[in-house]
């Protein structure tokens, strides 16, 4: 890995000199005569204390950056059988039959049309210092059906809401069905035919003693103790998935890593890594459906507005995560952005990054321009 002097200082003229986050890591991969270029820069220190700086190999809470990734693994799965996404979730998870979405396909929930609430407070138990029956939470999930989305779901699916709940579903579901934690299954599906170095709390822990001390914290909560530094960020994550992975929050990785995951993607919907995932289970996570521009595992660019900036592509895909992260592929021009910051620490208040977010992307685009 080469630090690129131009990304570095993208990285801190737009979002550590502003102070959208104590630091952040860049990368633009870029396809030209055959094969993929990486360049990466990073700026500024993990925390606003300013005591160890940012570096190529910092591992970021990537929040819901982790969702295109477990698309990616149930799709490998469905692939050989091991699953198929038109089963229902009541079929592949015990404690979502009998509920409102116990007939709904695994599909629907991947593309944010199974007619679920965004968000419920899972962790609330243990606000109030009770216990936490993981069995419950996953009901209270698939029950948490909206008032606008009521009966037998339509073969399109109802209205699209963008929802953190159906992918927690999905993840468990994945579980259940394999016997495997979900993290053990990314590896197996992702990590390791990618050579990927990332992973959950719990993996990346047991690669290395010293995750802790290197990974970038998110935010200081005072009833989980104060500063959160190498466990997820995402308290349903962490109520009910701990130091692994939850199906929509919980990875943990490098810019580095998370723009090779981009370019496998890309790769496999160009039809050039068939053994990996071939185009047509990639363009089923991929193409835009209806309604909105969530896709199946990813979101799409929404017009000259989008947080993905102007630059990219119509055909773009990606995904953003909450402490600060995003990834965008450019089928077309071939190009893939990364941004990871930890714009949350020391608090999730500080959304200065909402104004950051297009005027980075801009900039990396216009790198690429300038460099191809």
């Amino acid at each position: 890995m080469i630090l690129d002097t131009e990304l570095s200082c993208i990285a801190l003229a737009e979002l550590v000199a502003p102070g959208v986050a104590p630091g952040a890591s860049l990368a633009l991969a870029e396809r030209s005569t055959g094969t993929w270029r990486v360049r990466l820069g990073v700026a500024g220190f993990l925390d606003r204390g300013g005591r160890r700086a940012v570096t190529l190999e910092t591992p970021y809470d990537l929040a819901s950056v982790s969702k295109p990734v477990v698309a990616v693994t149930l799709a490998r799965l469905a692939a050989r059988g091991a699953l198929d996404l038109n089963d229902s979730l009541g079929k592949r998870l015990p404690e979502a039959r009998s509920t409102a979405s116990g007939d709904v396909p695994l599909e629907l929930l991947l593309a944010h049309r199974a007619g679920l609430e965004a968000h419920r407070t899972l962790y609330a138990p243990l606000l109030a210092a009770a216990p936490l029956s993981r069995a419950c939470c996953l009901r209270q999930a698939a029950s948490a059906r909206r008032a606008d989305a009521q009966g037998a779901a339509p073969s399109s699916g109802f209205a699209p809401v963008y929802s953190d709940l159906g992918y927690l579903l999905l993840g468990a579901a994945a579980e259940s069905t394999l016997g495997r934690p979900l993290d053990a299954l990314v590896r197996s599906e992702v990590s390791e035919p990618l050579a990927l170095d990332w992973g959950s709390a719990r993996q990346c822990l047991a690669r290395a003693p010293s995750f802790g001390d290197r990974v970038a914290p998110t935010e200081i909560v005072a009833w989980r103790g104060g500063l959160i530094s190498g466990v997820v960020h995402d308290e349903n994550a962490w109520a009910l998935f701990g130091h692994g992975l939850g199906g929509h929050a919980g990875l943990f990785g490098t810019a580095h890593a998370v723009a090779r995951f981009g370019c496998a993607v890309l790769d496999a919907l160009a039809g050039r890594a068939p053994r990996f995932l071939d185009p047509e289970q990639a363009d089923r996570l991929v193409r835009p459906r209806p309604g909105s521009t969530l896709r199946a595992g990813f979101d799409g660019v929404s017009g000259s507005e989008s947080v993905a900036g102007s630059r990219l592509g119509p055909r773009t895909f990606g995904h953003l995560g909450f402490t600060g992260t995003s990834l965008w592929c450019d089928p077309d021009a071939e190009l893939v952005t990364v941004v990871l910051t930890n714009r949350v620490h020391p608090t999730r208040d500080h959304v200065a990054i909402r104004r950051a977010r297009p005027r980075v992307q801009d900039a990396l685009v216009a790198s690429a321009e300038r460099n191809s």
